[in-house]
C-alpha cells in the first residue's frame, strides 16, 4: 500500500466496536483499522503508535502460538497523511450507526493497522472473480466454571452466555433471549452444534454475520427478526450450495438451502487447522465441568424425554473451536477466584507505580510474556509472582472468550482439482474454506473490576428469575366463580 497516495473514494465504511473503527478498500482485499476516542480525550502520537504496534504484538507472539499461524492475520502499523484521514472521517460519517457515535475516529495521529480484508479474503489464494461467502461467529465461552473459588452454586449449572441472556432483555439491549447454547457449539457432537448454529441464524443478536463479497447480507443489526429474513438469506446463499439452480423457490426451499449452511458449517469447525504445525501447549485435559448448560434449550429437550445430555463426541484437538477452549481454560479461577489476586496486584501497583512496565501490564507482549501463560499451578503461594501470572492468563482468557471465528466458503468448478486448498462438500457443491479467527485485542487491566461486577449482577438477577418461573409453576391455577369450564367425562 503506498500511503502516500491515498484516495478517500476508494475506501467504504466497514464497521465499528468500542474501540476502533474499520474502513475496507473497494477493490483491493485489505482493511485499515483506526482507534477511537472520547472527543475531548487526547493522546499523543507516540502513544497511539505504541498501543497499535502492542495489538501487533500481541497477535504475533502470543495468539499466534496459541491458535496457530494460518488461523492468526496480525497486520502492521502503518502512518497515513492527516488530509486522507480527516477527509475519510468526513466521508463516512453519515454511514456509522447513532449508537457508536459518542466517539470519534483518530484523526490526529496520521497512525492505523494494515490488515487483510478476511470477509474477501482466504488464507489461501482464490481466483478473485469467484464469489465468496463469509459466516463471522462470535462463540463466546464454551464451559462452566470448574474453580472452587465459585460461590454461587448456579454457576456450575448454568453458562455464562444463558444466564447474561435475561439480564440483556430485561435492559432492553435484545427483544427475546436466544436458545444458543455455546457449550452445544462446543460439545463436537453434530446434532447439538447444528440446534447451536440454527439458533444463531434465528436470534443472531451480535454473535453471527453473514458476508457475500464482503458486503454484510445477514445479521449484525441491533433489533432484528431474523427469521422473517431467512428466505432473503437462502435467495443469497443457493447458488453456493445448489448451483445448479434447480431448486425450486419457497419454504422447501428455504429450510434446505439453510439446513446446508449448518451442514457445511458444522463440517469446517470441526476441520484441523495447521496440521504441520502441532499445537506445543494444552491448559487443561478437557472440561472439568458439566458438559452441558441446563438452561440450553436443546439440553432441557432431552432431559424430559430421559435422554443422558451428558455424552458428547467431543472436539478434534487440531480444531479451531478446540483451540479456542484452550485458551479459554486459561481462566482456571473463574472472576471470583481471580479478584483477590487482581487486588493483591493493584496494592503492589499502588504502592510503586513505576514497576507497572516490569510486570509488563501494558506490555511488551514478548516470549518471555508467553511463557509465563503457559504456568498451569492453581495453589497460591501469596506472591506478587503468582497473583500476576492468573491475571495475565484471565486477560488472554477473556480476550478468547470474545473473539470471532471467520469462515470464507467459495464455490469449486466441477471438474476442478482443489491441489492444496481444503474442501468441504455439500449435497450438491464443493466448496473451498479457510478458517480465521478474529478480535484478539488483550482485554484491559483495568476491565477486570468490571468484570467482577457484572458477574455478580448476571448471576444474581438470573437466580432471581428463576426463582419467580419456578414460584410461578409451582402455584396451582384457580378458577374464579365466573370463569367458565368443561368438565371432561371419560369411561372407565
Amino acid at each position: 500500500m503506498d500511503e502516500g497516495k491515498m484516495d478517500e473514494n476508494e475506501w467504504g465504511y466497514h464497521g465499528e466496536g468500542n474501540k476502533s473503527l474499520v474502513v475496507a478498500h473497494v477493490q483491493r482485499c485489505v482493511v485499515l483499522r483506526f482507534l477511537k476516542f472520547h472527543p475531548n480525550r487526547n493522546k499523543a502520537s507516540e502513544e497511539i503508535f505504541q498501543h497499535l504496534q502492542n495489538i501487533v504484538d500481541f497477535s504475533k507472539n502470543v495468539m499466534k502460538e496459541l491458535f496457530g499461524e494460518n488461523c492468526v492475520h496480525s497486520g502492521e502499523v502503518v502512518q497515513l497523511p492527516l488530509d486522507f484521514v480527516k477527509q475519510l472521517c468526513l466521508k463516512i460519517q453519515t454511514e456509522r450507526p447513532e449508537s457508536r457515535c459518542d466517539k470519534d475516529l483518530d484523526t490526529l495521529s496520521g497512525y492505523a493497522m494494515c490488515l487483510p480484508n478476511l470477509t474477501r479474503l482466504q488464507t489461501h489464494h482464490f481466483v478473485e472473480h469467484r464469489p465468496i461467502l463469509c459466516v463471522e461467529i462470535k462463540p463466546k465461552c464454551g464451559f462452566i466454571p470448574f474453580s472452587s473459588d465459585v460461590t454461587h452454586e448456579m454457576k456450575h449449572k448454568v453458562c455464562r452466555y444463558c444466564m447474561h441472556q435475561h439480564l440483556k432483555v430485561a435492559t432492553g439491549k435484545w427483544k427475546q433471549i436466544s436458545k444458543y447454547c455455546p457449550l452445544d457449539l462446543y460439545s463436537g457432537n453434530k446434532q447439538r452444534m447444528h440446534f447451536a448454529l440454527k439458533s444463531l441464524l434465528q436470534e443472531a443478536q451480535n454473535n453471527l454475520k453473514i458476508f457475500k463479497n464482503g458486503e454484510l447480507i445477514y445479521g449484525g443489526k441491533e433489533v432484528q427478526d431474523s427469521v422473517a429474513n431467512w428466505s432473503e438469506l437462502a435467495h443469497h446463499l443457493k447458488p453456493f450450495f445448489f448451483p445448479s439452480n434447480g431448486l425450486a423457490s419457497g419454504p422447501h426451499c428455504t429450510r434446505a438451502v439453510i439446513r446446508e449452511l449448518v451442514h457445511v458449517l458444522t463440517q469446517v469447525l470441526l476441520s484441523g487447522t495447521d496440521k504441520s504445525r502441532p499445537s506445543s501447549w494444552r491448559a487443561v485435559p478437557s472440561p472439568p465441568g458439566p458438559q452441558t448448560c441446563e438452561a440450553s434449550p436443546f439440553s432441557r429437550q432431552l432431559s424430559c424425554q430421559g435422554i443422558n445430555t451428558a455424552e458428547q463426541s467431543g472436539l478434534p484437538k487440531d480444531c479451531l473451536l478446540y483451540k479456542t477452549l484452550q485458551v479459554q481454560m486459561l481462566d482456571m479461577l473463574d472472576i471470583e477466584g481471580l479478584y483477590p489476586l487482581y487486588s493483591r496486584v493493584e496494592r503492589y501497583l499502588q504502592e510503586f507505580p513505576e514497576q507497572r512496565k516490569t510486570l509488563q501490564i501494558d506490555g511488551p507482549y514478548n516470549e518471555a510474556f508467553y511463557q509465563k501463560l503457559l504456568d498451569g499451578s492453581t495453589e497460591d503461594d501469596g506472591t506478587l509472582a503468582y497473583a500476576l501470572t492468573k491475571v495475565q492468563q484471565y486477560r488472554v482468557a477473556m480476550t478468547a472468550k470474545d473473539c470471532s471465528i471467520m469462515i470464507a466458503l467459495s464455490p469449486c468448478l466441477q471438474d476442478e482439482s482443489p491441489g492444496q486448498k481444503p474442501v468441504v462438500p455439500s449435497s450438491k457443491s464443493r466448496l473451498t474454506f479457510s478458517v480465521s479467527v478474529l478480535d484478539l485485542d488483550l482485554k484491559p487491566y483495568e476491565s477486570i473490576p468490571h468484570q467482577y461486577t457484572l458477574d455478580g449482577k448476571i448471576v444474581n438477577y438470573y437466580s432471581k428469575a428463576v426463582h419467580a418461573k419456578d414460584a410461578a409453576t409451582a402455584t396451582p391455577p384457580r378458577f374464579k366463580g365466573n370463569e367458565n369450564c368443561t368438565l371432561l367425562l371419560h369411561k372407565v
